[in-house]
């Protein structure tokens, strides 16, 4: 459909908009209507995720592979490496396990009530708080004939993974404070 427009003589052809407004009134509509689906299965499927990430490193730290593969991290932090002083290599690594347990279980219990959610994502923020700053004080994170930003692959971009963890914790704890603010 096109509008005719006469200027003196001269004869203009103005075309209409490729999207009217009813066209997108329509787009919108149905976004909308995705959205309303999208986002309840997006955010069960991080809680659920961070949930089976505890579950699955949780039930790690009760190994000795994962218990002896926490040394170099745990010795050269200043934050934790004084608990050392009071357990063990394996009962660090036991007590760890513990603790990454009951935060993937508080997380995923959102389906019972948000307090608990938003209490394991704030200890979870504060677990990867922690991890992170590994990259910090673990020797051997930045490669050391390249200089930073090159990390190794290990422990480097094994602990560079807890960026994203940490970020979406946080999510986890927002997400779940609002819930029982709107309560």
């Amino acid at each position: 459909m096109k509008t005719e427009m006469t200027m003196s003589r001269i004869t203009t052809q103005i075309p209409t908009p490729v999207l009217s407004t009813r066209t997108t009134d329509g787009w919108r509509h149905q976004a909308e209507r995705l959205i309303a689906y999208a986002e309840p299965i997006s955010r069960a499927s991080l809680y659920v995720s961070l949930g089976i990430i505890y579950a699955w490193f949780g039930a790690m730290k009760f190994t000795a592979y994962e218990a002896e593969g926490l040394v170099p991290l745990v010795q050269n932090s200043p934050l934790v490496s004084w608990f050392y002083a009071l357990l063990s290599v394996r009962g660090f690594s036991n007590f760890l396990g513990v603790i990454e347990l009951s935060i993937g279980l508080l997380i995923v219990l959102r389906l019972v009530n948000p307090i608990f959610s938003a209490a394991g994502g704030l200890l979870s923020t504060g677990l990867f708080v922690t991890t992170v700053s590994f990259m910090i004080s673990t020797p051997g994170v930045v490669v050391p004939e390249l200089g930073p930003p090159a990390i190794t692959v290990a422990p480097g971009q094994f602990l560079l993974k807890d960026v994203g963890l940490f970020a979406a914790s946080f999510w986890v704890f927002v997400d779940s404070f609002k819930a029982l603010v709107r309560r």
